[in-house]
């Protein structure tokens, strides 16, 4: 990690880059206003008992890693437990494990296609007080096998059972746009269409109404996120699903698609070139607010919030080298805080056991010990600049930068004023040849710093500004992370935040002549809190 002397000498680097005056808006735009919990995650239904653990044995180092964000955000990550594997998971009554899963690896090397749950998997639920769920049912086997549907019957008892009033969706069925092309196996005939998938859905979902009237009414209605697809450009089309009439019941509580920025395998995919630059970023994220912009065009305050109901870096459990970098924390703070300035209200990014962009390893296996994440540090950043300010919530727009491809800037506003500013600069540097170990690079001093310079109005010159930084030694690093200086390792205190005495912190400026300025080294960010004059 950097040292005191490093970081001091990388912010007043003779290499640094100027740049020209950027105004930060005055006022919020109408969108841009994240629900609590914004900083979200997704965990794949058959990890959930790893990162968990049961009553016996909780996972705290989970919870610790969880409680972390809620202390900054203010609210604890809603938890969506679902994924590929819901749609592969059958209730056994009487066996005594939570899960039984046989991988086979011509379907999948990441994780079993064929599963059984147990009544001991609901005790997962119980280990992480105060936080919600939604809760994942199995759609692709429930319309096609009689013990799929009778999972369906089986488990609605027992996730009201666990969760209560912890349970704030369900969601019924993974990715149903890709049944009948899945790379895992189509379940789904070739003819499967809107149609078809819509008069499942409320079938399925008048049955789950059904049991929770029986077995827990106090929940009130079930509500649903859906339709939970892959992407825009599928082979069912969400907005002829709405059309088909998917929420004619008005049950569908958040809009939720998925997003990945490209995959695992894919032709051409960098660290700079595919994670590490913004215009990728928004280019993603705009296909999903244009969809969802035509299927609400006339409505949009009564429509269902948009969320991104399962997201991360890089489909097919992400690439070693690539997804579970510092970069890739750097690209998780543009993505966060780009979708929350259009109007994307929580995003839940996905992970599961030995998943390489998971954001932490929860337990210890044959492919990779327990452990904090990079991009774990990503979440922090946002959840700290997200936080409601003073109880009140935040807006976040973006800031237009002279370059829209490696930097980002964003502006928080809270009550109308100017509550906090980051800037993400994605100016790759790698502290090894192309982040592949060959043969050191020169000295760190090679490493730039650019200057960001604000107009911020409505903002009283003399104003103190606190500066925390998101800071590793390079791009391509997956070890040697903090958020203004703290440290969320595992070694240290089990994930709890330990202050590190070798990074500069306490840094502070004042505002002078209406702007504020700030030195961003090379593959950091940083983040500025407007205090009082």
């Amino acid at each position: 990690m950097l040292s005191r002397g490093g970081l001091l000498a990388l912010v007043g680097a003779a290499s640094s880059v100027a740049a020209s005056t950027y105004k930060v808006p005055s006022k919020p735009g109408i969108g841009g206003e994240p629900f609590d919990g914004f900083v979200s995650y997704s965990i794949e239904f058959s990890s959930f008992p790893d990162f968990a653990g049961n009553r016996s044995n909780p996972n705290t180092f989970s919870y610790n890693l969880i409680n972390n964000l809620g202390a900054l955000g203010g609210t604890r990550p809603y938890i969506r437990v679902g994924g590929n594997t819901q749609d592969y998971a059958l209730y056994n009554a009487s066996q005594e494990p939570a899960l039984v899963g046989v991988v086979d690896p011509s379907r999948s090397p990441d994780y079993p296609t064929t599963i059984h749950i147990g009544r001991a998997y609901f005790e997962s639920y119980r280990t992480w007080p105060g936080v919600r769920f939604s809760n994942g049912l199995n759609m692709g086997l429930g319309g096609t096998r009689p013990a799929g549907w009778q999972t369906l019957v089986d488990t609605v008892p027992l996730a009201c059972e666990a969760l209560g009033g912890r349970l704030y969706t369900w969601a019924y069925g993974n990715e149903p746009d890709l049944f009948s092309t899945s790379a895992q196996g189509p379940v789904r005939p070739p003819a499967w269409d809107e149609g078809a998938y819509v008069w499942q859905w409320l079938n399925a979902t008048a049955e789950i109404r059904r049991q929770v009237d029986r077995f827990c009414p106090e929940m009130g209605p079930p509500r649903f996120m859906a339709p939970s697809f892959a992407g825009v450009d599928n082979r069912l089309s969400a907005r002829k699903t709405w059309e088909a009439g998917l929420d004619q019941n008005e049950d569908i509580e958040f809009f939720s698609t998925h997003n990945y920025i490209s995959g695992a395998t894919s032709p051409g995919v960098t660290l700079q070139g595919t994670l590490m630059n913004h215009a990728v970023t928004t280019q993603s994220v705009d296909r999903h607010t244009a969809e969802y912009a035509s299927i609400f065009p006339d409505a949009p305050d009564s429509a269902p919030p948009l969320i991104f109901g399962e997201t991360n870096s890089l489909y097919n459990q992400g690439k070693p080298g690539l997804s579970n970098t510092f970069g890739a924390a750097l690209w998780g703070v543009d993505f966060n805080l780009y979708s929350a300035s259009v109007g994307v209200r929580r995003v839940h990014m996905h992970q599961g056991t030995n998943y390489r962009y998971q954001a932490w390893q929860p337990i210890s296996t044959d492919k990779g010990s327990v452990g904090t994440k990079a991009p774990y540090y990503g979440s922090i950043a946002v959840a700290a600049m997200v936080a409601p300010s003073n109880k009140h919530p935040v807006r976040i727009s973006s800031i237009p930068l002279s370059s829209d491809v490696h930097e980002a800037a964003y502006a928080a506003h809270s009550s109308g004023q100017l509550a906090r500013i980051a800037v993400i600069n994605m100016h790759a540097y790698n502290t090894t040849v192309d982040g592949a170990g060959l043969e050191p690079l020169p000295s760190p001093d090679a490493r730039r710093s650019r200057r960001y310079t604000f107009a911020v109005e409505g903002v009283r010159d003399g104003q103190t500004v606190r500066v925390q930084r998101l800071l590793a030694n390079g791009s391509d690093a997956i070890t040697g992370i903090t958020y203004d200086g703290w440290s969320y390792n595992w070694d240290l205190d089990r994930g709890k935040p330990v202050r590190l005495h070798n990074v500069t912190v306490g840094e502070t400026m004042r505002v002078q002549k209406g702007e504020v300025s700030v030195q961003v080294p090379d593959s950091s960010a940083v983040l500025l809190t407007f205090g009082q004059s």
